[in-house]
């Protein structure tokens, strides 16, 4: 999995829908994982913990409702977009979706390019410099699509993995990111780094962010992990 490409887990249990859904998604430039029943996807919620799930209502097993309800009601997980698919046409139907936490709901069949445009909406939300957007924090200001970063006014050079662990950082402004969090969303699942690497990455960072001046705006939690601000 690549620390800057968002994941999106399908969870589809026909195959043909699923195939025509992984292909327009890997088009997208997203990274794709499958399940094809209710059980398979909640695990896979916890490995990969993607940046987006596509969920179809009717699974064998633990259905799509149900998913939703244990993503959307866990602590570590609520925060996840969770686009329903479903045939079931009717707004009680569609309600009840939404009641159970998803936060948005496609009827099929659906266009495949209105899904695609949904999906980036809700990464909008929750991965912003991952589709290409500005994030500001204070004097700090990250331009996801051209890879820069200034600091009132003033360019900060920063390698790759600063980089990626700045914006993770700024997407999420305040909250306390643990070392083996950061070391999932910077450096990827499947990459093995020992947590110590990323304090001497935060402490690169700090080093870049303070060069032309300013008060050190990353703080470290004793005993958890760091934040911004």
């Amino acid at each position: 999995m690549s620390a800057e490409t968002p994941t999106v887990l399908l969870v589809e249990d026909e195959p043909a829908q699923r195939e025509i859904l992984r292909y327009n998604l890997a088009s997208e430039g997203y990274e794709v994982a499958m399940a094809e029943n209710g059980d398979d996807a909640l695990i896979l919620v916890e490995e990969v913990m993607p940046d987006l799930i596509l969920l179809d209502w009717m699974l064998p097993g633990v259905s799509g409702i149900e998913i939703c309800r244990r993503v959307k009601t866990r602590k570590e997980t609520r925060a996840i977009p969770v686009i329903m698919l479903s045939a079931r046409s009717e707004e009680l139907d569609r309600v009840r979706g939404l009641e159970t936490g998803a936060d948005d709901y496609v009827v099929k069949p659906f266009s495949v390019s209105e899904l695609m445009a949904r999906i980036r909406t809700q990464l909008r939300r929750t991965r912003p410099a991952a589709v290409g957007q500005r994030l500001e924090f204070e004097d700090i200001v990250l331009d996801g699509e051209s890879h820069r970063v200034t600091r009132g006014g003033e360019a900060i050079k920063l390698g790759p993995t600063e980089f990626r662990l700045l914006t993770t950082l700024m997407e999420k402004p305040g909250r306390v990111w643990s070392r083996e969090q950061l070391l999932d969303r910077v450096w990827g699942r499947d990459v093995y780094v020992d947590t110590r690497t990323v304090d001497v990455h935060v402490g690169r960072l700090r080093k870049a962010l303070c060069k032309h001046g300013g008060e050190d705006p990353l703080r470290t939690v004793r005993g958890t992990g760091y934040a911004l601000g």
